[in-house]
């Protein structure tokens, strides 16, 4: 360990120790260290900027519909508050089961892109199942189907993305792509409020243009993102063997149980809608919500990553729960729209200091081999934690009101709060 003081084991560690291996959620002194060696020279690769630009497009036209169709279901089939916490947990939660084969199966094939693009293009195939469907069940089933395409792109895209960044850009790398996805998910909601008012708050007519960014951002896929070469297959196994799952670490697993934590604190953004119209809000407004919480996340999102890779990640997922907190306050009992606005623009702030950081930390903690099953594990147990809030705050809000939805969210976030404030024991380091 010549020339590196404290706990850091990284490149130039003997043995073949990693840095994965001799820190837990980046010590800061630990990622300090690191960035003081490994000066940032390199540009974030071209195939993440089209990553970036696949993720804005396909966020354009998920979120023009998703951004309507809670109010669709309440206000016009009448379905009830909890039925929609029903269905966008489920949902979830099919993509979440689903990213854990797909991101194993990557690890198997050694081609990622592939499965990327299947995704993609089923979630494109299925957005025009949304303006025809007659109802409910045909909603649920097109909302199901769009989910699974989430589900089998997911785990590979962010393993894809790990593949081709350097180790010192991952957290600005996966910040990037996650801000331009973000950006995607504001304008998709003021598209909807635009076409709201020119169709005279036609539903369908929205949702019809909705397919055409989504296929667009096939195409861009296609055509712009390279799959390294140096990327291997695994020799042919069952997906998900159990020893592969223990050779992931003690500290992926700690981290595993902590992001399980987090996502029971932030249910379905469906329910920002929700407090949004129980405030008054026009059907013609509501995707306004989503436009300020994607606006406050876009612009945070890259700055946090790329904060992280030089003062560590441990500190900012420590502000990014923070402000979750201080938003579930301030929508539970803020008055009026300030408090509302305010709510939301520090919910969009908490996810850009924690979705792209979460994402940074996994590509830190996994072995190459077995990024894509790294990456389908944590998915699939936030996603069963999504379901498991989305349900819970949906039946919270329609027995108690939607104070208590946001307070028992806001008791979560301070449980795993206390659980990343606790130091981790400092891990064995041979020199």
């Amino acid at each position: 360990m010549q020339g590196l003081p404290g706990p850091l084991c990284g490149p130039f560690a003997t043995q073949g120790r990693s840095y994965r291996d001799c820190a837990w959620l980046g010590y800061s002194e630990g990622n300090a260290i690191l960035e003081t060696n490994m000066p940032n020279h390199h540009p974030i690769p071209r195939s993440v900027w089209a990553l970036g630009w696949v993720s804005l497009l396909m966020d354009i036209s998920s979120e023009m519909i998703h951004a309507l169709l809670p109010l669709y279901l309440v206000t016009v089939l009448g379905t009830s508050v909890l039925a929609v916490g029903l269905i966008e947990g489920i949902a979830e939660a099919t993509a979440a089961i689903t990213k854990v084969f797909s991101g194993a199966f990557s690890d198997r094939l050694g081609k990622r892109k592939l499965l990327t693009v299947i995704g993609y293009g089923l979630a494109a195939v299925t957005k025009p199942v949304f303006p025809l469907a007659p109802g409910l069940e045909w909603l649920t089933a097109a909302r199901f189907v769009d989910r699974v395409g989430k589900g089998i792109r997911g785990a590979p895209r962010d393993a894809l993305i790990a593949d081709i960044t350097p180790a010192a850009l991952r957290g600005a790398a996966f910040g990037l792509r996650q801000a331009l996805d973000t950006v995607g998910a504001f304008i998709g909601p003021l598209l909807a409020i635009l076409l709201m008012w020119l169709t005279a708050s036609h539903f369908q007519a929205v949702f019809w243009v909705a397919v055409i960014p989504a296929c667009l951002a096939v195409y861009v896929l296609v055509a712009f993102v390279r799959e390294p070469d140096s990327v291997s297959a695994s020799p042919a196994r069952a997906p998900l063997a159990l020893g592969e799952l223990t050779h992931l670490g003690a500290g992926y697993w700690r981290l595993v149980v902590l992001a399980t934590l987090f996502t029971l604190a932030r249910f379905s953004e469906a329910f920002l809608l929700l407090r949004g119209q129980a405030l008054g809000l026009p059907a013609l407004w509501a995707p306004g919500v989503l436009v300020v919480m994607s606006l406050a996340f876009s612009l945070s999102a890259y700055p946090a990553g790329a904060l992280s890779d030089r003062v560590g990640r441990r500190g900012v997922l420590m502000a990014g729960l923070g402000l979750l907190v201080m938003a579930d306050l301030a929508l539970a009992w803020l008055p009026g729209w300030p408090g509302l606005a305010l709510g939301v623009g520090l919910w969009g702030l908490h996810m850009g200091f924690t979705q792209g950081i979460f994402a940074a930390l996994i590509a830190d903690h996994a072995p190459a081999h077995l990024r894509g099953t790294a990456f389908g594990v944590f998915n699939l147990l936030t996603g069963i934690a999504l379901l498991l809030a989305s349900v819970l705050a949906g039946g919270l809000w329609d027995w108690l009101g939607y104070q208590a939805t946001f307070m028992v969210g806001s008791l979560f976030a301070l449980v795993t709060l206390a659980g990343l404030w606790l130091p981790p024991a400092r891990p064995p380091c041979e020199s």
